[in-house]
């Protein structure tokens, strides 16, 4: 037994003087990827601006602006897609995603006013040169950047992003273009329901082939957003303010006619509100259009993501 024991305290003796012999264990390092998305947030003449960002920060950059009454979650599926090759940026607008909601009282809830603030942000960021994607509300938003900043456009990708009078259907039964023809009270209260879930729900899943494809969390984070104090109101500001971006399509096409950026219209054609013949209407102005369609609705990213990722990245491959 004792010679037993011996044995044993000699190997443990051994084991342990060869593992302290060993070279240290050097300490995990954390490497992370370009292509991880970051979640950021810059000051924006004191509002905060959320953002998504990823990719090399000296690859050629890509602002993606997102529409109502999502933000740039809408864009979570794609930027991974970008990442590997370009610098990706994609900002929520004041009262959108997870930026700053300011009052009505201390903000102007209009399509100029959310312009201003965007190129407050590129400015802040630095852009010197940019594509921009732009989708619904962040189409008026964007083509006013692209007017003000002609040299620092290098190409338009426009997601079922009107600029052209024959693109707009009737919205919500026509209530919404007799809300922009009189702000009166009764037709602003007409026009609520169109912020409510059954509305949320009609926007992301109308014209939808396989509506398994909508992811759900999509719709619950739009509609939790829009459904805090007092952003109904806002929307109802903006809503009555898109009337404005009508005014400027005329602006927009002759920005379209006299630099003829490259643009790729990528379009649901099934969506509710914008037509293809919105998509068509590029070509009209600007003959470096390519425009191409998907069996889908408006929220054509949630159920075409991997063609319309695989065709954004050829065409920003080519500018």
């Amino acid at each position: 037994m004792k010679r037993t024991l011996s044995i044993i305290v000699v190997l443990l003796t051994v084991i342990i003087q060869k593992v302290g012999a060993q070279e240290p264990v050097p300490a995990p390092i954390s490497i992370v990827s370009e292509q991880a998305v970051h979640y950021r947030t810059v000051n924006v003449n004191g509002i905060n601006i959320f953002y998504r960002e990823a990719g090399p920060k000296d690859g050629p950059v890509v602002l993606l602006m997102h529409g109502f009454p999502t933000s740039s979650f809408m864009f979570r599926n794609l930027i991974p897609m970008l990442s590997d090759k370009f610098h990706v940026i994609a900002p929520d607008l004041p009262g959108f995603g997870f930026s700053d909601f300011p009052p009505r009282e201390k903000y102007q809830y209009t399509f100029d006013n959310l312009a201003h603030t965007m190129q407050g942000f590129i400015d802040q960021m630095e852009l010197k040169h940019f594509a921009i994607y732009i989708f619904d509300y962040g189409a008026p938003v964007g083509l006013r950047l692209a007017v003000s900043n002609p040299e620092k456009i290098t190409g338009i990708i426009t997601q079922n992003g009107n600029a052209y009078k024959e693109g707009l259907l009737d919205w919500a039964g026509g209530l919404v273009q007799a809300f922009w023809a009189d702000g009166s009270k009764k037709n602003r209260d007409a026009v609520r329901k169109f912020f409510s879930v059954d509305a949320t729900n009609f926007q992301y899943h109308q014209g939808v082939i396989d509506k398994t494809l909508i992811a759900p969390e999509s719709i619950l984070l739009d509609q939790h957003l829009m459904d805090r104090p007092g952003n109904v109101e806002m929307q109802l500001d903006l809503l009555r303010d898109y009337r404005t971006n009508i005014k400027l399509y005329p602006t927009f096409q002759e920005y379209f006619r006299k630099y003829k950026p490259k643009i790729l219209a990528v379009w649901g054609s099934n969506d509710p509100y914008f037509s293809p013949a919105g998509a068509e209407g590029y070509k009209k102005d600007d003959p470096n259009t390519t425009v191409k369609f998907y069996n889908t609705g408006h929220f054509a990213l949630e159920t075409n993501v991997k063609e319309i990722g695989a065709d954004v990245y050829s065409f920003l491959s080519s500018l």
